[in-house]
């Protein structure tokens, strides 16, 4: 597959989970001192899903198991080097298959204080962690081409920039968590491109499997507000991630309490509903998850020139002309966000209304691109 792939000028890339590993998983059983231990509750840690302690009693040890999520995914205890090099066999397995790059799960929970200190600052962000990904690069560089490390690293922004150290790709999440307002999104971004050290990029998206996907968190349903959307992470410099849907304008799925699926609460199902690529979605055959609106499918798109999955092809080969990554805010009305991209000018109108920038009338949601 990854061969077949190449061939089409597409690389394949793994989603790595070190954190966790699930309940079930051999290594729970037969080498539990993999695992985060402690004879007692020591500290105040609490589950990101459940909210409640992050420890759960194990019969079988007759002692308590941390897992920063859901009791069936306990956490590694990367202060064990078996853990280390058990994910340095994984990666060499991987990078000898062809993966082109990792995205790496939950890349700042990876290091627990090993004193089991109360605090969230003791279970996630330690400095220590960074020392992983230093290990892992000189891995990756022993392959031609070298595989990219991108982290999951959800961080403020004032504490993400130590990340690029040892990731090649960082990803933004005061970006993706802001409102669909120039005010708001325009100083996260020059914010994040100011800190962006020599040879790494930014990186820009607005959906994935954990957060509602952007046709309804940001543009609740409305097409040119999603081509807006579309527009921007587009056309800023650094890489672009589009979420499976995004380039249709696909809107979180419902999904009845039967077929919830993710032990999460509350459940991120919705986010992850199957692609309508025909209106009549005959495409699938018992998924997953139920298949949504078909309304907005792949088949449909295709044939019109208006459609969003248009517009995002060709915003995506407008980008190829962008010679770099440099940046230059430039002067516009309140609402409009303008900025030089070399020699090519972006102007996005963020607002509900019709301006005039430069002489160019531009409708509601409307983006520029000269």
């Amino acid at each position: 597959m990854i061969a077949r792939a190449r061939a089409r000028q597409i690389d394949v890339w793994l989603d790595l989970v070190p954190n966790h590993t699930s309940n079930r998983h051999r290594w729970f059983t037969d080498e539990p001192e993999r695992y985060v231990w402690s004879p007692t509750v020591p500290n105040d840690w609490t589950s990101v899903f459940t909210g409640e302690s992050a420890w759960t009693y194990e019969p079988a040890r007759d002692q308590y198991y941390l897992h920063q999520f859901a009791p069936e995914q306990p956490d590694l205890d990367w202060w064990n080097p078996a853990v280390c090099d058990a994910f340095d066999d994984i990666l060499r397995f991987w990078f000898e298959r062809g993966i082109a790059g990792l995205r790496i799960d939950v890349a700042h929970g990876l290091i627990k204080d090993s004193r089991l200190r109360n605090g969230v600052r003791y279970i996630r962000d330690r400095p220590e962690v960074h020392a992983i990904y230093e290990r892992w690069q000189k891995i990756a560089r022993t392959y031609d081409p070298k595989p990219t490390l991108m982290g999951e690293t959800y961080v403020p922004l004032r504490r993400m920039s130590r990340y690029w150290r040892h990731l090649d790709l960082v990803q933004n999440f005061d970006f993706v968590n802001a409102a669909f307002e120039r005010d708001e999104l325009r100083p996260i971004v020059e914010r994040t491109l100011r800190r962006v050290p020599p040879g790494r990029r930014a990186l820009w998206f607005a959906s994935n499997h954990d957060h509602s996907r952007l046709a309804t968190r940001w543009a609740h349903g409305d097409e040119a507000k999603h081509k807006a959307a579309l527009f921007l992470i587009l056309t800023l410099p650094g890489v672009a991630i589009l979420y499976q849907g995004d380039e249709i304008g696909l809107e979180d799925g419902p999904v009845p309490p039967e077929r919830i699926r993710d032990v999460a609460h509350p459940p991120r199902d919705p986010e992850r509903t199957p692609m309508p690529w025909t209106r009549g979605g005959g495409e699938w055959r018992d998924p997953w998850l139920p298949l949504g609106d078909t309304t907005r499918n792949v088949a449909d798109q295709r044939g019109d020139p208006d459609s969003i999955l248009n517009y995002t092809r060709a915003l995506i080969a407008r980008r190829r002309d962008f010679a770099d990554d440099s940046y230059r805010r430039l002067r516009a009305p309140q609402g409009v966000w303008a900025y030089a991209r070399g020699d090519a000018t972006c102007v996005l109108n963020m607002t509900a209304d019709t301006v005039r920038y430069r002489g160019r009338v531009l409708a509601p949601w409307e983006g520029m691109l000269d």
